[in-house]
């Protein structure tokens, strides 16, 4: 790859839409959920697929059920979609997606959460 073609992909990473969120990690065998805030809601759906793929899992409070259960009993779920605002620092937007998983923490109460 040359360097105008490298420019070209830097530049245009630099410039994509930044879209936090929240997620759960369903268990579909147990009804278990694990409730997930993070700045890059596709890097994580992203990563969740590699590790069904792969059969290895990237979250520390499913060792031990992901190879009970299966890669396949689990599946990724955006629960609400939060782009980052032009002028909004990292600081700020990290502060807003936390809030946006505490009041789903409260919406999810009773469920079984990991």
């Amino acid at each position: 790859m040359d360097s105008n073609a490298k420019r070209e992909l830097q530049s245009q990473y630099k410039e994509r839409e930044i879209v936090g969120g929240v997620y759960l990690v369903r268990n579909m065998r147990s009804g278990k959920l694990l409730l997930e805030a993070t700045k890059d809601l596709q890097g994580s759906r992203n990563r969740f697929e590699f590790a069904q793929k792969t059969g290895s899992c990237v979250y520390a409070k499913l060792q031990k059920d992901w190879p009970e259960y299966g890669s396949e009993a689990f599946v990724f779920e955006a629960l609400e979609e939060l782009p980052k605002g032009e002028t909004q620092t990292d600081k700020e937007f990290k502060a807003d997606i936390d809030l946006l998983k505490e009041m789903w923490l409260e919406k999810l109460s009773g469920e079984a959460l990991y």
